[in-house]
């Protein structure tokens, strides 16, 4: 491929180092749909014979049929995925695959692939998010007044119900399919027609290229079109954070299934045993959850260390960042299926789930918030009378609720018998009825908002 320039062939160590086809054949469907776009064009612009695009367009659906159905001879000599192509094509067509590389480079022609590439990982990631907040849905509206312990500190804070802590976590992948549509949006313009780094010469229309790859419109500077890798980044980032929100979750799961917490049971589906102790039923998926968040920050900060120092405008460096990027994709498609599968499966314990409520004083904070309103006490005092009684319930072995009438009044004289509506967890529960609070009405209502946004 390089001409005259070069007297001798390179030495195998430097094939190798240079090749890239083993890891970006994963970009042949896409590099395919950007070369019958490009022929397309440049017979629209006549710059191409009507016969020879036609023939071009036709022969790039044989090679992708044949990549498509694993009987396409990959070549290591040939570098990459163009060069493959494109040898395929002189096969098929002769002469006229040559003449489709006028007016591209490929600069332009990698940057337009792998955007298509994240593109379409970002709208399957978009789904994978969509299914498991379906399933965290799901979940909630069983247990939407189920009561279960708020934790703070992994310590025992405030009752709280499950569908409320079913539904932080919808909240906290929305905001990770925010992020993803926000970088599809940004990453949504074509490279295609920049060439090596300085446009071309050739009379090329870019708006009708960007139009049939589903762009929004071309790059603005070819500068930038071809030394841009942010769209990949921020699908790391963003990749990054739900992997994060995915591991948090995991967590919580690998906590819950425990025999100690004993909150939820897993399905046989996503468990596994021991090959020594027979009882054994561990949540092996969640675990590899809180892992595989490792692989895609890495491939962040590996992506971030490569662009960080390369001056404008290509540079093979930045042949360095597919394999990153594929990895982080398939390691987050894979990740939200399972928690996705994981969630849809799993089965809440209620009885241990209000058990737990119940214990640890969760509802010191009711008792608190009662003196205030009922006996009129400063915030602060309230806290520290409640902090008394806390001490008196721990010293006897007991809980709140259990206090006599007399105990509490020898503590404070403004107690009332009224105290004991508010020491239940049910009803402790059902007065956070501020907006997001985690009164049962408040998580219906957020359950049938969130159920139309979803469809």
């Amino acid at each position: 491929m390089w001409g005259g320039r070069f007297a001798a062939g390179p030495d195998a160590i430097m094939e190798a180092i240079n090749a890239s086809i083993g890891f970006d054949r994963r970009l042949a469907a896409q590099d395919i749909a950007g070369s019958r776009a490009h022929a397309a064009m440049l017979a629209a612009t006549g710059i191409l014979s009507d016969s020879d695009a036609a023939a071009l367009r036709e022969a790039l659906l044989t090679v992708l049929s044949e990549i498509e159905g694993g009987r396409f001879e990959f070549s290591t000599a040939l570098e990459d995925i163009h060069m493959n192509v494109e040898a395929r094509l002189k096969e098929l067509v002769g002469e006229p695959a040559g003449r489709l590389h006028t007016a591209r480079s490929r600069n332009d022609q990698v940057a337009t692939d792998f955007r298509l590439w994240v593109r379409a990982r970002i709208d399957e990631a978009l789904d994978g998010v969509a299914a498991l907040q379906r399933a965290l849905l799901a979940q909630a509206e069983a247990g939407a007044d189920w009561v279960m312990p708020g934790f703070t500190h992994l310590q025992t804070a405030q009752p709280v119900t499950w569908g409320h802590h079913m539904l932080a976590y919808v909240e906290m992948f929305a905001r990770d399919a925010g992020r993803l549509r926000d970088a599809r949006v940004r990453l949504n313009e074509c490279p295609l027609g920049a060439a090596a780094l300085a446009g071309t010469s050739f009379p090329i229309d870019r708006e009708m290229t960007a139009r049939e790859l589903g762009f929004d419109r071309p790059m603005a500077n070819s500068l930038d079109a071809v030394s841009d890798r942010d769209f990949a980044l921020e699908f790391l980032s963003a990749a990054a954070i739900c992997a994060m929100h995915l591991s948090r979750l995991a967590e919580e799961i690998v906590i819950w299934s425990s025999a100690q917490f004993r909150f939820v049971t897993l399905s046989d589906r996503f468990s596994t045993g021991s090959s020594i102790m027979p009882q054994k039923k561990n949540p092996d998926a969640a675990e590899l959850l809180r892992a595989k968040l490792g692989r895609i920050l890495g491939a962040t900060v590996a992506l971030f260390t490569v662009m960080k120092g390369l001056p404008l405008a290509y540079s093979k460096d930045m042949q360095e960042d597919k394999e990153q990027v594929f990895d982080a994709a398939d390691t987050l498609l894979l990740g939200l299926a399972a928690m996705a599968g994981m969630v849809r499966d799993m089965t809440a314990n209620r009885p241990a789930l209000e058990a737990a409520a119940a214990a640890g004083f969760s509802t010191a904070t009711d008792l608190a918030d009662w003196l205030v309103r009922a006996a009129g006490l400063p915030f602060r005092d309230a806290h520290h009378v409640t902090g008394s009684l806390v001490r008196l319930a721990e010293g006897k072995g007991c809980d709140l609720p259990d206090l006599s009438l007399e105990e509490m009044r020898a503590v404070h004289p403004a107690i009332t018998a009224e105290v004991f509506d508010v020491l239940g967890v049910r009803n402790s529960v059902a007065s956070r009825t501020s907006f997001g609070g985690t009164a049962p009405e408040r998580v219906r209502a957020q359950i049938a908002l969130w159920k139309e946004r979803l469809g």
